[in-house]
């Protein structure tokens, strides 16, 4: 597939030309781009999707929540509507995006908002009560209307920003020399047993364009699944009659695990922050019961399949000097 993409690279010349303007414009402060006299973090990526912001914006949140006022600023892509809006427990993935509202409920301290134009957004948060120490903002990277004071940039280990191609040949939102707006790059998604030789190899390659503190991070899967209301082993699924439904960009690690765990499950793929029709519901309404990702169980639990679904948490998890990690974000 990637090879076939290749044949788009005339394509992605003009694409490259106009977001190395774009940056080159911010850089020299011709566009202006808005810093802050409190912390602001930002979690983001150079390419489309995939890498993991949700558990790594997770893991910031957890890192700081016993220690800091908080708000998270999300775009709240795949909303149906626009602006700003505050997003509770009783929003709608609909009106405010999944990955909010999977923050909402896991972290009910936090102040979580959505705003395409992160400057207004946060103005707005910070009028809240408490007022937020600390404003964390997930998927921000070419966001450069605000500059955070530190910029996580995410790199999936299957997937690594140095080897792939602006879009449309590649999958990069613009150049591989982007990395150097970073202040940590993570590569995520990699195996637990990724051992340092591999983890150098990597941190070489990453060097050409950021030559800055790069970690490792898996992704970990919980033995347990979960609705609002009741919880039940992973093993247990099989006797069950599941079947497995996934709305996210990159459902491989997903299925790996199950794999490993001897589980095997019929698998409704939808695209990423997929909008399930009517005629999607019903017929997966058919099925007695549903495993699917966090994500998607924030955009299914309020349709008709709310009774039979059934969601598997993940966490990310630092396995390369952790300790140095957390103390740079704190």
């Amino acid at each position: 597939m990637r090879t076939l993409r290749k044949i788009l690279w005339p394509f992605a010349v003009p694409y490259d030309g106009v977001t190395r303007v774009r940056n080159y414009l911010f850089d020299k402060q011709i566009f202006e781009s808005r810093s802050y006299d409190f912390p602001v973090i930002g979690i983001g990526n150079l390419s489309v999707g995939g890498t993991g912001k949700t558990p790594m914006t997770e893991y910031v949140l957890n890192l700081l929540r016993n220690k800091h006022t908080l708000a998270t600023l999300s775009r709240g892509y795949g909303r149906t509507t626009s602006g700003y809006r505050d997003v509770t427990s009783d929003s709608k993935a609909v009106e405010v995006g999944d990955e909010p509202l999977q923050f909402a409920m896991k972290f009910p301290e936090v102040h979580v908002a959505v705003c395409e134009r992160r400057v207004a957004g946060i103005d707005k948060l910070r009028l809240k009560k408490p007022e937020p120490e600390v404003v964390i903002l997930d998927d921000v990277f070419q966001h450069r209307k605000v500059k955070p004071g530190f910029l996580i940039m995410l790199t999936a280990f299957n997937d690594l920003f140095y080897e792939d191609l602006v879009l449309p040949a590649g999958n990069l939102r613009e150049s591989r020399h982007g990395a150097r707006r970073a202040n940590v790059v993570v590569v995520t998604k990699c195996p637990q047993d990724l051992v340092k030789a591999d983890q150098d190899k990597i941190r070489s390659k990453i060097k050409t364009y950021f030559n800055g503190p790069v970690f490792f991070s898996s992704i970990i899967y919980s033995e347990m699944i979960f609705t609002e209301k009741e919880r039940m082993l992973l093993k247990d699924i099989e006797q069950k009659d599941f079947v497995l439904v996934t709305g996210i960009a990159n459902p491989v690690p997903m299925i790996s695990y199950l794999t490993e765990m001897d589980i095997e499950l019929k698998h409704f793929k939808f695209p990423d922050h997929h909008s399930f029709s009517k005629d999607e519901i019903e017929k997966l309404n058919t099925f007695k019961r549903i495993l699917t990702t966090e994500k998607d169980y924030m955009r299914l639990k309020n349709t008709k399949l709310a009774g039979k679904l059934y969601y598997l948490p993940i966490q990310a998890r630092i396995i390369s000097d952790a300790e140095r990690f957390d103390e740079l974000i704190l």
